[in-house]
């Protein structure tokens, strides 16, 4: 009988999800719901689920949304994480947010 290994797959280093063994019971909840199977049951019962794809992950949050113990923690990516703020008001926003300024508020003054 042949033996099958579930390793995980880094090709790039994005962490799309960390989970916490300490906090982890195995249930693979998270697993269960993962959408694109990011992630995936751990062989070994009681054991964190195995993040085998992190590349893959769409950041949908339904791992979170499963955890009971809140264990995982979403990293998302850097053009994610980018916001910006405005001088006058202290006020935070990302760049086509439904809270943002309109295009012309970012284009240069020509001829100013």
């Amino acid at each position: 009988m042949n033996e099958a290994y579930l390793v995980p797959n880094p090709i790039a280093p994005n962490e799309a999800v960390s989970i916490d063994p300490e906090k982890c019971v195995g249930c693979n909840n998270c697993a269960k719901h993962c959408r694109v199977q990011t992630i995936m049951p751990n062989p070994e019962k009681g054991k964190p689920p195995i993040v085998i794809y992190p590349d893959e992950c769409w950041f949908c949050g339904c791992c979170i949304e499963s955890c009971a113990h809140d264990a995982i923690k979403m990293h998302f990516p850097i053009n994610q994480r980018i916001f910006f703020k405005r001088k006058e008001t202290g006020e935070v926003f990302r760049i086509g947010g439904p809270d943002s300024p309109p295009q012309s508020y970012f284009e240069p003054a020509v001829g100013k």
